[in-house]
Parts: C-alpha cells; structure tokens; sequence
C-alpha cells in the first residue's frame, strides 16, 4: 500500500454536495474524525473510504481551522452531519496548533474521534522507496531521517488517538476493510474490539492496546497429531483448553475486561485491540483469540478477529 502525499494547498472532497446554510438554520453539531499517523502509513486510502461512506472530507487542513470547519458543517442545516480531517506533518507550521484546536473542541462538546495511521519503519521505507519520492521531513538526510523526526513529532498524538491502525502488512483492500468495520455502521456501538492472534517471533503488534501471552500453556506445535493444524481446529482447540489453567484463564481475563471495557466506556475510548500471542501465532493464540472474541461477542462487544500470523510459519 503507498500513500501519495504532496505539499500545498488543502484540498476537499466530499461524499455530500450540499451548499452551505446560513447561520439561521440548523446548528447541530457534525460528528468528527481526525485521520493523521505517519506519511506513507494510509492516511489518504483512510480517508478516501471515509469519503466513499458519506463524509464530508477535507485534506490537509490547518488544525487551527478545524474549529471553523465544523462550525460551518454546524450551519449546513443537517447536510454535513460527518467531517472528516486529514491532519499531517504537510502542515508544519500550523501542526503546533493542533492541541489548542482540540481543546477548544472538547469545551465546546464537539464529539470527535482522532485514527492514527501507523507502520514500521522498514515498510515506510519501502514504500518511499517505490514511489521515488522523499519524506516530507527528511530534508537533506536520509528517508529514515525523516520518519524517525516525524515520529518524534506526532508520539503524543498517537498516545490521545481513539483508534490505532498498523498498515505495516496491509494492503489497500485490508485497511478500506478495517475503516469500514469501524465506521460504516449506522450506529455507533458502545466499544467495538479487535482480538487479534499473533506470534512473538515475528515481533508485537504495534498498534495493540492490550498483550495476552498464552506460552504459559504446552505448545500443540509438538504434538505430532496436532502440529499441521491451527487454533481453528477443534481437535487443537480442545487440547489447549484441557491443560491446566487453560479454562481458568479464559474465565478471570474476560472479567478483566469487562471492568476495562467498563472505564474505557467512561473514558470515552471506543476501540481496543487486544492481541494474544503464542510462539508462532498458530495454535495457543489462534483458538484463545477465537474463543474470547466469543466471550466479548456475548457480552455486547461488536468484536473482529485477526489472526496475523497464522499461515506464515
């Protein structure tokens, strides 16, 4: 997936046409996004679905006019009731202003939502890399330079984001389908979850907001019987959770998180993704991750499952 991403003017496109009301009309706030993360990282393709769904959509905005932004959606007499934002480090001497912008949003109760478009380096790398261009702050260093002062810059927005997406081994078509999980609905649940599996050895995922670690239980990679098989397989699924703990486990951690499910509800958090790691990501990590989502799904939780690594042994 590549993200072309130029310098200049905002540029706006919508999936609404409607002209704008005068201030006498309806002024009902516009639900808003913001979409930023890293360049290179889907921060267009992410909005560009957005746009698809319905949302009035503008590119490279100066933070400071986002304020002004939904004001004028608030006059549209109810034509632009979704804004969706594209905040980057194009903008660089008016992203500073950015955190006073959101304050003033919050003081004025506007319900928003920040998705940070996240990945490594070494995909960031080969992406500009494929396109021939630069990173727009690498200046005279290199690409790496560049993305590494970027990173510097938005860590604290990525730390106040709602939703997390690592585009690292994302296509285009994978990442339209996590931002149409999220947001195509016509209404927005209370917490929508992802339970993703994964292996430790091919490193964390970056974007998960809780990490389960399953090698406490016996590894079915050695069960000869077992071993061609994943957590998808009853025979498998049956022998992790006949170990001692096992059932246990699953119990006391779904009562974990439905006391955080709890604060994140009161915090206003609406995502979380929860990742469940066993050696390789095949076996442990797989059914576990099945069998919560399960858990979470009855409790009223609109849950996804992931399972990255499985197949890629």
């Amino acid at each position: 997936m590549t993200e072309h991403d130029g310098d200049g003017a905002a540029d706006v496109s919508t999936g609404n046409t409607a002209e704008p009301a005068d201030a006498a009309g309806d002024v009902a706030i516009p639900e808003l996004v913001i979409i930023s993360g890293m360049s290179g990282a889907g921060r267009s393709t992410a909005a560009k679905c957005l746009e698809d769904l319905g949302w009035f959509v503008v590119d490279n905005l100066p933070p400071a006019l986002i304020p002004t932004m939904v004001e004028l959606g608030a006059r549209s007499q109810g034509n632009v009731a979704r804004i969706a934002v594209v905040v980057d480090v194009r903008g660089r001497r008016f992203f500073d202003n950015l955190r006073e912008s959101l304050a003033d949003l919050d003081a004025k109760q506007v319900t928003r939502r920040i998705v940070f478009l996240e990945s490594s380096d070494d995909a960031l790398v080969r992406r500009f890399e494929s396109v021939r261009r630069p990173h727009p702050l690498q200046g005279d260093g290199r690409i790496v330079d560049g993305i590494a002062a970027e990173r510097d810059l938005l860590r604290e927005l990525r730390g106040d984001a709602d939703l997390v997406i690592d585009t690292s081994s994302l296509n285009v078509h994978e990442l339209r389908a996590k931002m149409d999980a999220q947001f195509a609905g016509d209404e927005e649940p209370e917490l929508r979850a992802t339970v993703m599996s994964f292996g430790f050895k091919y490193g964390l995922p970056v974007d998960a907001d809780l990490v389960v670690d399953m090698r406490f239980l016996p590894n079915p990679h050695w069960v000869p019987e077992l071993r061609p098989f994943t957590g998808l397989n009853d025979e498998v699924s049956n022998y992790v959770f006949n170990q001692p703990g096992a059932k246990e486990f699953l119990d006391r951690y779904t009562e974990l998180l439905q006391l955080i499910a709890s604060g994140y509800r009161r915090e206003g958090k609406r995502y979380v993704t929860i990742a469940v790691g066993c050696t390789g990501g095949k076996h442990r990590s797989v059914a576990t991750s099945e069998k919560l989502a399960a858990r979470l799904s009855s409790a009223g939780v609109e849950t996804v499952v992931v399972h990255r690594d499985m197949g890629r042994e």
